[in-house]
């Protein structure tokens, strides 16, 4: 077996959940195959790379060997190579911090609070 649909190959490596959610991707213009929109039909072959915008997610992957079924996780990680860029660090914003009890903020350490909210974006 030397290509695969790509829908088909998505979800037969656990990229997308199933095969009708690869396929809308596809259609959706969310596939990208060597940097060139896919249709489902699209057959991906060893050495190509495949764009997958998922959610709020962007997978990049490199077919090493194309599949038609299903296979278990562990087997469906020796056919890509996952190109994907690791996500920016989260900016951890600290917090800010009242005393049990204090009340409600003033007018006045509410503009603070706006001041340093600010300063921080």
């Amino acid at each position: 077996m030397e290509s695969a649909r790509v829908d088909r190959w998505l979800w037969a490596v656990r990229v997308t959940k199933t095969r009708p959610d690869a396929a809308a991707a596809c259609r959706g213009g969310h596939v990208r195959v060597n940097n060139r929109p896919a249709k489902p039909a699209t057959m991906v072959s060893p050495g190509d790379v495949v764009c997958a915008r998922l959610g709020d997610r962007t997978r990049t992957v490199e077919v090493v060997r194309p599949i038609q079924k299903r296979v278990g996780a562990a087997d469906a990680v020796t056919c890509y190579l996952d190109r994907t860029p690791p996500p920016p660090p989260a900016a951890a914003a600290p917090v800010a911090a009242r005393d049990r009890g204090a009340g409600r903020p003033t007018k006045r350490d509410r503009r603070v609070l706006d001041k340093w909210r600010a300063q921080l974006r």
